[in-house]
């Protein structure tokens, strides 16, 4: 029926070892909250909510009114409800995945590549590379969220290198100096010192990597049970990571980028080739559809050095700038936009008071996802009959131009996060 243009829906979760464990998992609570039937395994990681039609996790209808039994099934045969800029643009496919992710242990350090690189690296290796899109992401956060994001400004870097020897043996004595005196020179002087430096990084040979971060756990570790703070080099997140991923290169890279913690709301955009890795908490994340991950340690997979090194954006920049701020819209007071600079998607995050007892949704040129995060309603449009329920973990796919009102059936505060696709 092809009026039925907004039903719920049940989304895939995927087990990486990297993820929460059991009701520790912001993944797992929403989970159990939205289906009463769900056993939560307390031994178990819940580390990502799929809510989209990528292949690996399309997510189900819940409405035994619609035949298809998928979205992506259902969108190929609707392809109006996605709106027509939409459907034009990227050819009759929802342009974004929408994700929950609930991280322990670190992700690797990665990349992405922008669509040009991408057509290139999936014609090459397709094993390593399954498709030709780009794939921005943003992140906003949950609770409070760690994560590693671009190359941190020079003057840091080259501080590290003083006061970490291990560091600073691995990167070389010629590539810390032109890294120095590049400090009062041009854009491009400070971007190509910095790529020699971390190129050196990553080139060096395993052993001499592996006896190295021996040596610096050793000497962090020896300070730490001394009772001496090693916040000036990041102790702490070091012991950490090698802990996670011993001997792993990774490591290192926390003196070349950016460590940003995140409050409940504030996010980090990511575009293409900007180094990037998710450390610890829980976000929401929206991303183009793509699997396309160059990785660059913290991680047992394929490492595509060369491809790595080649690709990054060496732009440095402070870690404040790396924060991705929403506007708040004018026509509605509760509502926050993160509309990053890319075609492919948008995040609104509605934060509505339980005082508040019935609240409208936004109709949009653009098929949306709709996640409940805290409260309970029940959601009515004109163009269905009878009410959805939604509670804590509930997932809507909304067509475009439905317009969606949700009842509070309990005085209880919102949060709602949806994803869409602003033409």
């Amino acid at each position: 029926m092809a009026s039925q243009r907004v039903f719920p829906l049940s989304c895939v979760v995927q087990q990486y070892s990297w993820g929460k464990i059991g009701s520790n998992s912001e993944v797992a609570c929403l989970l159990a909250s939205s289906d009463p039937l769900v056993q939560i395994s307390e031994d178990k990681p819940y580390a990502e909510l799929w809510m989209g039609t990528h292949p690996r996790g399309d997510a189900r209808i819940l409405d035994n009114r619609i035949s298809q039994k998928t979205l992506g099934q259902w969108i190929a045969d609707n392809q109006n409800c996605l709106g027509p800029k939409v459907k034009d643009t990227f050819n009759g496919k929802l342009p974004f995945l929408f994700k929950v992710l609930s991280v322990e242990t670190a992700l690797s350090i990665q990349a992405h590549p922008n669509k040009e690189l991408a057509e290139k690296l999936h014609l090459q290796a397709p094993q390593h590379y399954p498709d030709a899109n780009h794939k921005p992401e943003m992140a906003i956060a949950l609770t409070s969220f760690q994560g590693l994001c671009g190359f941190r400004p020079v003057e840091e870097i080259v501080t590290f290198l003083k006061k970490v020897p291990e560091f600073q043996f691995l990167i070389g004595e010629d590539a810390t100096q032109q890294l120095k005196q590049s400090m009062n020179g041009d854009p491009g002087a400070v971007a190509s010192a910095l790529r020699n430096c971390f190129s050196h990084l990553m080139k060096s040979e395993k052993k001499v990597v592996v006896e190295q971060l021996n040596l610096l756990v050793k000497r962090i570790s020896q300070q730490v049970s001394a009772g001496n703070s090693m916040d000036d080099i990041c102790g702490k997140l070091l012991l950490q990571l090698h802990q996670q991923y011993p001997g792993d290169i990774g490591c290192f890279a926390i003196y070349f980028l950016n460590l940003l913690s995140l409050k409940p709301g504030e996010a980090m955009f990511l575009e293409a080739n900007v180094p990037h890795a998710y450390l610890k908490g829980d976000c929401v994340e929206c991303m183009a559809c793509s699997d396309n991950t160059v990785r660059a340690g913290l991680t047992p997979k394929f490492i595509d050095v060369s491809t790595l090194c080649e690709m990054l954006n060496y732009t440095p920049s402070p870690s404040k700038d790396r924060l991705f701020t929403p506007t708040r819209s004018q026509d509605d007071p509760y509502l926050s936009i993160y509309d990053p600079p890319v075609p492919d998607f948008t995040v609104m995050k509605m934060e509505v008071p339980g005082s508040v007892t019935e609240y409208k949704i936004l109709a949009l040129d653009s098929a949306s996802i709709l996640l409940m995060v805290q409260g309970t309603v029940t959601a009515t449009t004109p163009t269905v009959q009878g009410e959805i329920p939604l509670q804590r973990g509930g997932v809507l796919f909304i067509g475009a131009n439905e317009s969606v009102s949700l009842k509070l059936t309990m005085p209880k505060d919102l949060l709602i996060f949806r994803a869409c696709c602003l033409l």
